[in-house]
């Protein structure tokens, strides 16, 4: 896999409310640039989502691609591909979180091959619009959230 491309953002809510953001997949549609729709396919352990099905509409890109998810607590949530699209070959990541002064550091980490060749420096630069928009999107739902008092409580 190819190297990541990451980024960081402080989001004004704890921890807990951001991991229930990112667990509340059939949401992503609503602050996912790009996401069409999220299926929990297979849940895990404690009622955390294991394997999601993604239907992606990102411009030039448009796929179908399942995510295993690994969950550490409230501290980070790592995934890689489990079963490929058309056009996704390889993908993994993660959020990290960690406690700031103003509320939850986020860094996105993401890595993403396609079947469409692209030139390295196009590829980083689509990686990094999709990473810095998922943390705009992950800080506006979870800062205007009423996360922490919904049925997603860890």
């Amino acid at each position: 896999m190819a190297d990541r491309t990451s980024s960081s953002i402080t989001v004004a809510a704890p921890r807990k409310t951001v991991l229930n953001v990112i667990a509340d997949f059939s949401r992503y549609p609503d602050w996912a640039t790009g996401v069409r729709s999220a299926e929990v396919v297979e849940p895990g352990p404690g009622g955390l989502p294991h394997r999601v099905r993604f239907s992606l509409d990102a411009g030039l890109i448009k796929d179908s691609y399942v995510l295993a998810y690994e969950w550490e607590d409230d501290s980070a949530v790592r995934w890689q591909l489990a079963e490929p699209g058309s056009v996704v070959t390889e993908m993994s990541g993660a959020y990290r979180l960690s406690d700031g002064m103003a509320g939850t550091i986020v860094r996105y980490e993401l890595a993403v091959a396609t079947r469409v060749p692209m030139i390295g420096m196009l590829k980083r630069r689509a990686e990094k619009t999709i990473v810095d928009a998922a943390l705009k999107g992950l800080k506006s739902r979870a800062e205007g959230s009423d996360q922490a008092a919904s049925g997603l409580d860890r």
